[in-house]
């Protein structure tokens, strides 16, 4: 498995990865949907333009995943990172995610910066084996306009809708 660089050349072959990752995010809240690879261009498209690295984990010419990283100053950002379904378990994330702590440590830094759905077990399991323990932010907003909020979530002795 090798690890590249997607850029405007090759972009256009990671837009159905982008796609399915939408799905599954929307899972997270109950939203069934179905991939739209023409949002993930778009998704693709502004990553580029915003200068975000991004890398993708290639097998036998097929794309299995891939991970976008933002960079502040020298903090680097998880901004996305997928493993198409049939590939997870195979070490993909892993080496994805050891491309970003490679990153990470080339601008100085010893962690990098994960942003996570409370829902995503799976990606917190995932962290968490690679060592990332630390809670550094929670995101708080008010609902949506007719959104329904079932769950509540607890954080030391703090309560939030979600």
């Amino acid at each position: 498995m090798n690890i590249i660089q997607i850029d405007e050349t090759n972009f256009n072959r990671l837009a159905s990865l982008v796609a399915e990752f939408r799905v599954t995010l929307r899972s997270y809240k109950g939203i069934v949907s179905e991939p739209d690879p023409e949002e993930g261009r778009e998704d693709l498209q502004f990553f580029q333009e915003a200068g975000y690295p991004i890398f993708a984990a290639e097998e036998a010419g097929r794309l299995t995943g891939y991970i976008v990283c933002r960079i502040e100053g020298s903090l680097l950002w998880v901004e996305q990172i997928y493993a198409c379904e049939d590939c997870r378990r195979r070490g993909v994330a892993s080496l994805l995610f050891a491309k970003a702590e490679e990153l990470a440590r080339s601008l100085g830094e010893e962690t990098v910066f994960n942003y996570v759905h409370p829902n995503n077990d799976g990606m917190i399991a995932f962290l968490r084996s690679k060592g990332y323990t630390v809670l550094n932010l929670i995101e708080i907003r008010k609902p949506f306009p007719g959104e329904k909020l079932t769950t509540k979530i607890s954080v030391d002795n703090q309560s939030f809708d979600y």
